[in-house]
C-alpha cells in the first residue's frame, strides 16, 4: 500500500478518525492502530504479519528476561538473543542467497536453494528492535509492556521505510493525550503534499525519463546522457526517499505522533560528515549510537577512530544489501570520512605562518571555498550513487568508463524537462526555511475546508504532472 495511492487515501480516511474517537480509551485504541499497521503490512503479503508478531514476542522476551534477571551474565544474554534474533532475521531473509552462494563458489559446500521473498521494511522494523532490547538494558528507558511495544515495533507511519524511531521518542507518546495543534496540522498538510510531489513528479518522473535507461545500458548512450543520469539518480533517490519520509511524518503527525526530521537540505553539505549528520539522520544516528560508539568511536587514537568510521561505514553498506556495491558504496564513504578527518587534524596541527597566504596570491573569499567545498561533496556522493544503483561492481565501472569514452555522439535521454527537474529540485534546497515557514502560517490562518480542497486539488495536479502509475519506494528493498 503506497502513500500516493487512492488505496492508502481510503485506509487513511478510515483510521484517522476512528483512532481519534478510540484515544480516550486507552487499550482500544492501541489494539486499533496494532489491528491497523498489520492490516497495512498485510496489503504487500500477509504471511509477514507473522514475522512481526513473532518479532515482538521474542523481542519483549528477552526484555523480561533482562529486566527481572539478577545474574549480570543472564541480563547481558538475554539482550544478545534478542539482538541475535534481530540480526538473525534480518541475515536469513537479505543475506541467505549471498551466504550459499559463497560457500559453493569458494569452499564447494552447497545448501538448499530457498525461493525468499523480503519482506518490505525487515531492515528498518529489526533495527527498531535492536533499539529496544539495547535502550532498556542501558537504562536509557523502561520496559513497555507488550501492547505497546507491538504498536512501537508495526507503527503503519513509518514501518516500511523509516525514520527509524527510538523507543525514548516513540513509548511516552503512546502514554500522552497530545493533540495536534492547528499549527500542526498545516505543518503535516505541507510535508504530505510536499512529499508526494517529490515522489511522483520529481523521482517516478526522472527514472522513466533518464535514470532507468542510462544505468541500464551505459554503452548505448553519450557520455553526456550518462552525467545526465548520474545527477538525477542524485535528485531521484533523495526526492523518493525524502518524500516517503515527508509523508511518513506528516501521516503520523495528524495520527498524534511526532517523528524526528530524516532529511535536512543534504546537498547543501560542504564536508561528508555534513552530509550524513543530514542525509538518512536517523539511520546515521543509529549506525553511531548502536555500532560506531560501541566499536571504540574516537577514544582510541587516530588510527582507531579512522578504522572505526570505515567499519562503520561499511556494515552501514552491508545493511542496504548483500552485494558487493553496497558494500565497496559503505567502505569508499568510510574512507571519505576518515581522510576528511586526517585532513582537519592536520590543518588543526598547523600554526598560523603555515595557513598564511603569499603576497601576490590569489586567495578565494569564504563564499568561494563554501562552495568549491559543495561542489566536491556533492561530486563524491554522486560518485558513491553511481555504484549504489549498479547491480554489480561491473556495471558501476561500465557507466564511469563511459564518462570518458561516450563524448563522441549527442545526447538521447537529456532534453529541457529532464534539465529542469534535475537544476530546480537541487536548487530547492538552497531555498531558506523562512519561505516554507511562511507557507506554513498561510495555511495555519485557512479555514479547515480549504485547507481540504487545497489538499485533494493538489493531489489531482499531482497525479497529472506525474507518470501513469506510482513505482515503489526504492528503500522497500532495503
Amino acid at each position: 500500500m503506497l502513500f500516493p495511492t487512492f488505496t492508502f487515501a481510503a485506509f487513511l480516511a478510515v483510521v484517522l478518525p476512528l483512532a481519534w474517537a478510540l484515544r480516550r480509551w486507552p487499550v482500544p485504541w492501541k489494539l486499533f492502530l496494532l489491528g491497523a499497521s498489520y492490516w497495512f503490512y498485510a496489503a504487500w503479503d500477509a504471511r509477514f504479519v507473522l514475522l512481526l508478531v513473532g518479532m515482538t514476542l521474542g523481542n519483549a522476551g528477552a526484555v523480561a528476561i533482562n529486566v527481572r534477571a539478577t545474574s549480570e551474565w543472564v541480563r547481558k544474554g538475554a539482550v544478545a538473543c534478542g539482538v541475535t534474533l534481530s540480526l538473525g532475521v534480518l541475515a536469513f531473509f537479505k543475506y541467505y542467497d549471498f551466504f550459499t552462494e559463497s560457500l559453493d563458489r569458494n569452499l564447494g559446500v552447497s545448501s538448499p536453494a530457498l525461493d525468499i521473498v523480503l519482506p518490505v521494511g525487515v531492515s528498518f522494523f529489526t533495527f527498531q528492535a535492536i533499539s529496544y532490547v539495547v535502550d532498556v538494558h542501558r537504562g536509557r528507558t523502561g520496559e513497555a509492556n507488550l501492547l505497546d511495544f507491538a504498536v512501537y515495533l508495526s507503527f503503519f507511519p513509518q514501518l516500511v521505510a523509516g525514520p527509524i524511531v527510538r523507543p525514548t521518542e516513540f513509548m511516552p507518546q503512546l502514554k500522552s493525550d497530545i493533540r495536534p495543534s492547528r499549527a500542526e496540522v498545516a505543518h503535516a498538510v505541507r510535508l504530505i503534499a510536499r512529499g508526494m510531489f517529490k515522489k511522483v513528479v520529481i523521482a517516478d518522473f526522472l527514472a522513466r525519463a533518464v535514470v532507468n535507461d542510462a544505468f541500464a545500458a551505459p554503452g548505448e548512450y553519450s557520455a553526456l546522457d550518462i552525467l545526465t543520469g548520474i545527477y538525477g539518480y542524485a535528485v531521484q533517490i533523495y526526492a523518493d526517499f525524502s518524500g516517503y519520509t515527508n509523508m511518513a511524518i506528516g501521516v503520523a503527525l495528524l495520527m498524534g505522533f511526532r517523528f524526528p526530521q530524516n532529511f535536512d537540505s543534504p546537498y547543501v553539505a560542504d564536508s561528508i560528515q555534513d552530509f550524513w549528520r543530514r542525509w538518512h539522520m536517523t539511520l546515521s544516528r543509529w549506525l553511531r549510537d548502536y555500532l560506531y560508539i560501541p566499536l571504540g568511536g574516537n577514544r582510541g587514537g587516530r588510527l582507531a577512530t579512522y578504522r572505526n568510521l570505515i567499519l562503520t561505514m561499511t556494515l552501514g553498506g552491508l545493511w542496504h544489501g548483500a552485494a558487493g556495491v553496497f558494500i565497496v558504496w559503505g567502505a569508499f564513504h568510510g574512507a571519505g570520512l576518515a581522510v576528511e578527518r586526517w585532513r582537519a587534524e592536520v590543518k588543526g596541527r598547523r600554526t598560523p605562518t603555515d595557513r598564511s597566504v603569499r603576497p601576490g596570491r590569489w586567495a578565494p573569499s569564504d563564499t568561494v571555498r563554501l562552495w568549491l567545498r559543495r561542489f566536491w561533496v556533492f561530486h563524491f556522493v554522486c560518485l558513491g550513487w553511481v555504484l549504489f544503483n549498479s547491480e554489480t561492481l561491473e556495471r558501476a565501472g561500465d557507466v564511469l568508463a563511459r564518462l570518458f569514452t561516450g563524448w563522441g555522439t549527442g545526447p538521447e535521454l537529456l532534453n529541457p524537462l529532464v534539465a529542469l527537474a534535475i537544476v530546480s529540485a537541487l536548487a530547492a534546497q538552497f531555498f531558506p526555511r523562512a519561505w516554507a515557514e511562511k507557507g506554513s502560517r498561510a495555511l495555519l490562518k485557512a479555514p479547515v475546508g480549504l485547507i481540504a480542497v487545497g489538499l485533494s486539488v493538489w493531489i489531482m495536479i499531482v497525479v497529472a504532472l506525474g507518470p501513469e502509475g506510482v513505482a515503489d519506494y526504492i528503500y522497500f528493498q532495503f
